[in-house]
């Protein structure tokens, strides 16, 4: 995979527990990686094609290969978007990127 179509920094966080200012536990996200990342937003015809409504914002996010990403997971990118994985799909021609639908949640 060509470094040169990894334009975006993104942070790769699960389901955790982190603590609030008295040091009691609380649900929140922890960060698992931060990689360069190609976030693609699906034009509309995509959207339609897809049955999704065309007021949600669906994004193909590619990333080098991992082992471990799945839909409970999220994305966040360096403008503080935040990205709800609903697909992880691997790359089955090339075998070093992985595809991976989202919705934007925030941003």
């Amino acid at each position: 995979m060509r470094a040169g179509t990894l334009t975006d920094q993104v942070s790769l966080q699960e389901p955790g527990t982190t603590q609030d200012a008295i040091g009691q536990p609380v649900p929140g996200w922890t960060e698992v990686a931060s990689l360069w990342a190609n976030i693609r937003y699906l034009s509309g015809i995509e959207a339609i094609r897809s049955d999704s409504p065309a007021s949600i914002a669906k994004v193909s996010i590619q990333i080098r290969q991992r082992a471990g990403v799945t839909a409970a997971m999220r994305m966040v990118d360096a403008q503080g978007v935040v990205y709800k994985i609903e697909t992880v799909l691997p790359d089955m021609q090339h075998r070093d990127r992985i595809n991976i639908v989202c919705e934007v949640v925030s941003g």
